[in-house]
């Protein structure tokens, strides 16, 4: 496993507990002995609204990071992923809300394999600055149309 997965991991299973939690940003990179801003790559990448997730931070004398998960229904959780993805979408990014569909059970394993092989870049064999238009259109369609 990379860092980030690994620090993804962690900060993740804080939430079996709480739907809330807080975190020193340096505390928790001095505990996996990496530098702060591979926290905050985390944090910003998996830790999306289009995720499910707010994020608050605060700076200065003892600042913390505060991640609040959004606890829905299958339906309301996708919409709002949907109205979160925004216009454009990385087939990184799809990659980053497949795992968090299959870890809260949103997809089965073989709509998230259609979802997966749909918006790859292998499909979109487009200009790249229509790429990541088009596969958020899609993604967003075959989202709207899971149940």
């Amino acid at each position: 496993m990379r860092m980030s997965d690994i620090i993804e991991e962690f900060i993740k299973e804080l939430f079996d507990e709480k739907d809330d939690i807080e975190i020193q940003r340096n505390e928790l990179a001095e505990q996996f002995n990496c530098v702060p801003s591979q926290i905050n790559y985390v944090i910003s990448t998996r830790f999306k609204p289009s995720q499910g997730y707010y994020v608050e931070s605060r700076r200065g004398g003892g600042g913390h990071i505060r991640i609040k998960k959004v606890n829905n229904t299958k339906s309301d959780y996708i919409m709002h992923i949907i109205n979160n993805i925004g216009s454009e979408i990385t087939a990184n990014e799809v990659d980053i809300l497949i795992s968090d569909f299959l870890t809260y059970q949103i997809l089965e394993p073989k709509e998230a394999k259609l979802v997966k092989v749909a918006t790859s870049d292998n499909v979109l064999q487009l200009a790249r600055e229509v790429k990541d238009k088009v596969r958020a259109r899609i993604l967003k369609n075959m989202l709207l149309n899971l149940e």
